[in-house]
């Protein structure tokens, strides 16, 4: 029945409106016969030829009347509410017309004769259509995927609507936390309490939720989805109704969850006076616009009308890609805002100096660094150079040139760190703080924050990749927790943070709870409506592998090193106040470590780290890649750190004798 089915759906369209046709003649022939006998009870005035006659008449004029309303048009798999209004229409019209008809052949049919006959008809008619349809559906279900929407709002409407038509899903219920809405009807399908979803996967085979409760907080997201966690089907969902609303996505688009849903952390609307403080109408210079937070950042900032945005990156494709982005943003917006991408380097003054003289920048957030952990571990002197002292000729050169306003992106690793990346941030922040104190013409403040979801090299995207590929997953310690927020909500904070500074300021974005990264990847296991492979159950599908921590890596990250901590204006940033050095000190130390590094004397490195304020406490040997080969054991030597002009120079007189003997016993430094 059902291949006989599709045989008739797949004629051409031309073939289908004809047999339409004839089946409409029959079924109304059929309805008015079936009325007068119902009326009259008797046989006999269907042999009379007022009777042919009246249908003779009644009948082709209907089928007109039917194809005036667009009734041949309608596609059967397609019909719709509309559709329906068209058939009543048509099956009043048509009984009208037999009224007159038999009145006008005086066929003396009772009044009636033509109401039985609209019932007939709009049962005959119309329902064979339904039917038909009922039976296509039907024959989709076979290859469609059985799923439950959580959620009969409109939300959930919509989508019931667009998934009706397509070929992956087919809906069979509502779930709904609204007592109100239990047993009742959604676009035909039955909705139920979350407490009856295992007994509709028993009973129905449903294989996924989909999750349609867009304008749902994360916080109530959160809670929805621990309840679903135990469910041995995957969950879904629908994009957020603000990206609906913009166009940015459809209904109908099915995503996984995010994972900020998960984190179940509600954004707290930001303060507008603080977001264009040191931007509308300004020349803004973003510093690593290419990367994750520098792009993040140039998007939030373009949104605040600056008069000229500078686009600082070192790599061609990402400056060619965010350039592109930016562009096609201001198009859209139709923002009168000219944007330049910069090749560049942080570490070269002379272009930095260039570059901020000619274009007159206002305001510079510095994003340029090296963040990968272990990445730094094995490329100590390229991590310094770019991270410690790319900031330091930038600083230098936005005092030169008159910048009102330095913003440094910095990082919850940079407190207490264990690794050299996070060091070498704290050394920018306390690069940032000297200069802050030592001359009065660049505000600089520091904006301190942990790990943002859908970065480079961030977790969830790798958690994801090897769930598709079926395990297993990997986590370095049963026990590392990490603190995550979204990239638009970081660069906001960051924007706003970067307003309140008033010179030297420490910033901390409340990060809200720490997040144990096993534990995340356990809830993104099972909302994939997988089980996870575990001595009780050997059975299950993607198994969690523990790799250990790797070189430099902490098990658990701070945002603070003292306890001064003070509340802002914004209910999501705090101000610290830290130790630091005066300049006159730090410069000394800076000569110190760069003469260290230039030389690559990895010890004496290692030494110096240790010396300054930043509590950098390393837990294993050196990591870096080249010191690790060297075949030829270098010359180390450890100096302590000397203030006074007469002790630098004999200082450094020392350093350069190292770096000749060095050089002399083979050209390798360690």
């Amino acid at each position: 029945m059902i291949q006989t089915m599709e045989q008739l759906f797949r004629l051409p369209r031309r073939q289908k409106r004809v047999i339409q046709v004839l089946v409409d003649v029959v079924l109304l022939a059929g309805s008015f016969l079936g009325a007068m006998m119902l009326r009259l009870d008797n046989w006999s005035p269907i042999f009379e030829w007022e009777t042919w006659l009246s249908l003779l008449v009644t009948i082709p004029f209907s089928v007109m009347v039917f194809k005036w309303l667009g009734f041949y048009r309608a596609v059967i798999r397609y019909i719709n509410l509309k559709a329906l209004q068209a058939i009543v229409a048509g099956i009043l019209v048509s009984a009208v017309a037999l009224g007159v008809t038999s009145h006008l052949v005086d066929l003396g049919l009772p009044l009636t004769v033509p109401f039985i006959y609209a019932m007939l008809g709009l049962l005959t008619v119309g329902g064979v259509r339904f039917f038909l349809r009922g039976l296509y559906l039907r024959s989709l279900m076979r290859h469609k995927m059985r799923v439950v929407i959580y959620g009969a709002g409109s939300a959930g409407s919509q989508l019931v609507t667009s998934l009706s038509h397509g070929n992956e899903y087919a809906p069979i219920g509502f779930i709904d936390d609204w007592r109100g809405m239990y047993g009742t009807l959604v676009e035909g399908l039955k909705v139920y309490s979350p407490s009856e979803l295992p007994q509709l996967i028993e009973n129905y085979g449903v294989e996924r939720i989909l999750l349609a409760i867009p304008s749902a907080t994360r916080s109530r997201r959160r809670e929805i989805l621990k309840s679903l966690e135990n469910l041995p089907i995957p969950v879904q969902t629908v994009p957020a109704m603000d990206d609906v609303v913009a166009g940015r996505a459809r209904i109908n688009e099915i995503r996984d969850v995010a994972i900020e849903d998960l984190l179940g952390r509600d954004p707290v609307p930001s303060l507008p006076n603080l977001l264009d403080a040191n931007i509308r109408n300004k020349v803004v210079m973003v510093t690593g616009a290419g990367g994750s937070i520098g792009s993040e950042l140039c998007r939030q900032i373009v949104m605040q009308q600056p008069r000229q945005l500078l686009l600082l990156e070192i790599c061609e494709y990402a400056l060619y890609r965010i350039e592109s982005e930016l562009q096609q943003l201001v198009a859209s917006q139709d923002l009168q805002i000219s944007i330049k991408a910069l090749l560049g380097s942080v570490q070269q003054r002379t272009q930095m100096d260039a570059l901020m003289r000619i274009f007159q920048v206002q305001t510079i957030y510095h994003a340029a660094a090296y963040k990968h952990v272990p990445m730094v571990e094995h490329n100590v002197v390229e991590g310094i150079r770019n991270n410690v002292y790319g900031t330091l000729e930038t600083a230098r050169a936005a005092i030169d040139c008159g910048v009102e306003t330095f913003v440094l992106v910095s990082t919850d690793k940079a407190v207490r760190p264990t690794n050299v990346m996070g060091t070498t941030k704290r050394l920018a922040e306390l690069i940032c703080q000297a200069l802050a104190h030592h001359q009065q013409t660049t505000r600089f403040c520091m904006v301190r924050f942990g790990n943002v979801l859908g970065s480079s090299g961030s977790v969830v995207p790798l958690f994801h990749q090897q769930i598709k590929a079926g395990g297993p997953i990997t986590v370095t310690h049963p026990e590392i927790t990490r603190y995550f927020m979204t990239i638009p909500e970081a660069a906001q904070l960051v924007i706003q943070a970067g307003a309140m500074g008033r010179g030297g300021d420490v910033f901390v974005l409340d990060m809200g709870e720490p997040v144990k990264i096993a534990e995340l990847a356990r809830q993104m296991i099972r909302l994939s409506g997988l089980e996870m492979i575990t001595e009780d159950n050997p059975g299950g599908d993607i198994a969690i592998t523990y790799s250990g921590l790797r070189p430099g890596e902490k098990l658990y990250e701070e945002l603070l090193i003292g306890e001064n901590v003070t509340q802002t204006a914004h209910p999501r940033i705090m101000t610290a106040n830290e130790t630091f050095w005066q300049w006159p000190q730090l410069n000394a130390y800076l000569q110190q470590l760069y003469m260290a590094v230039s030389n690559a004397q990895h010890e004496w490195i290692r030494q110096l780290l240790q010396q300054a304020p930043t509590a950098y406490r390393p837990e294993g040997p050196i990591a870096d890649l080249v010191w690790k080969e060297c075949d030829v054991p270098a010359v180390r030597v450890v100096k302590p750190l000397r203030h006074s002009p007469t002790e630098q120079a004999a200082n450094h007189a020392d350093l350069l004798k190292v770096s000749t003997v060095s050089l002399a016993k083979g050209g390798t430094h360690s």
